[in-house]
């Protein structure tokens, strides 16, 4: 898996992890302890070698956006 694509985490139940690819919206499960660093639902992370890397900065980014969408589309309504 490259390094450039984008996961979110989706869902975290119990040891489970569950992440969509962000630019085709496929599902993929992972392991919880998997996770060299501590997670959250919305989180942004990349798969190198395997292993998640976290993201925060496009995770900060996109957040932006997604905020800025919305006050968007409140002024339109």
């Amino acid at each position: 898996m490259d390094s450039d694509t984008m996961y979110a985490i989706d869902q975290i139940e119990e040891n489970i992890v569950l992440a969509e690819k962000l630019d085709t919206k496929e599902k993929i499960t992972l392991k919880k302890e998997s996770f060299p660093f501590p997670i959250h639902e919305g989180l942004l992370f990349s798969l190198k070698d395997n292993t998640p890397v976290l993201e925060q900065q496009k995770e900060e980014e996109r957040r932006k956006l997604l905020r800025e969408k919305m006050e968007r589309l409140k002024r339109h309504e």
